[in-house]
């Protein structure tokens, strides 16, 4: 159980802990091809942020990344192929966790915004580019910002 999470619903909790796939999956499918390297990459970051993260999002990684690449292919197995429609569902998830977030307190809110970004980067970077140049496509750079969650960093 994340300490954080006590005071949202089962619903808001499940949304919270499948943040990490949403975003390797859009960020991923950002360019209307999920690809092998980017899967990879992704699933090589959830278990390093399971040692890696910031101590307090340890407990919440824990959670949210076990059974990682089970939960990563069946998201991308049960989301829409078509890469306008599976970026609508995915932002309008991410858009949902706003109201989670505000449950939060801020630094553990920050913290976690701030590494779902890290992720999001990295994934992008996982298959583009050449020596290291370039490496995050057009489509991709629009997404991983994540604009769609309000920055906890700049809320009151």
């Amino acid at each position: 159980m994340v300490s954080e999470f006590e005071s949202m619903t089962q619903s808001e909790q499940e949304l919270m802990f499948s943040l990490p796939v949403y975003v390797a999956v859009l960020i991923a499918g950002a360019d209307g091809e999920i690809d092998n390297k980017e899967v990879k990459k992704a699933i090589n970051l959830a278990h390093s942020k399971l040692t890696h993260a910031r101590r307090d999002l340890i407990p919440y990684y824990n959670e949210a990344n076990a059974d990682f690449e089970d939960k990563l292919k069946m998201a991308i197995a049960n989301l829409p192929s078509g890469t306008k429609e599976r970026q609508k569902v995915i932002t309008d998830k991410l858009k949902e966790a706003n109201t989670c977030f505000d449950k939060l307190p801020k630094k553990f809110a920050i913290e976690l915004y701030s590494s779902l970004k890290e992720m999001a980067k990295q994934i992008a970077e996982a298959s583009g580019g050449v020596f290291g140049y370039m490496a995050i496509d057009y489509e991709e750079s629009k997404l991983i910002d994540l604009k769609m969650i309000k920055d906890p960093a700049r809320k009151n």
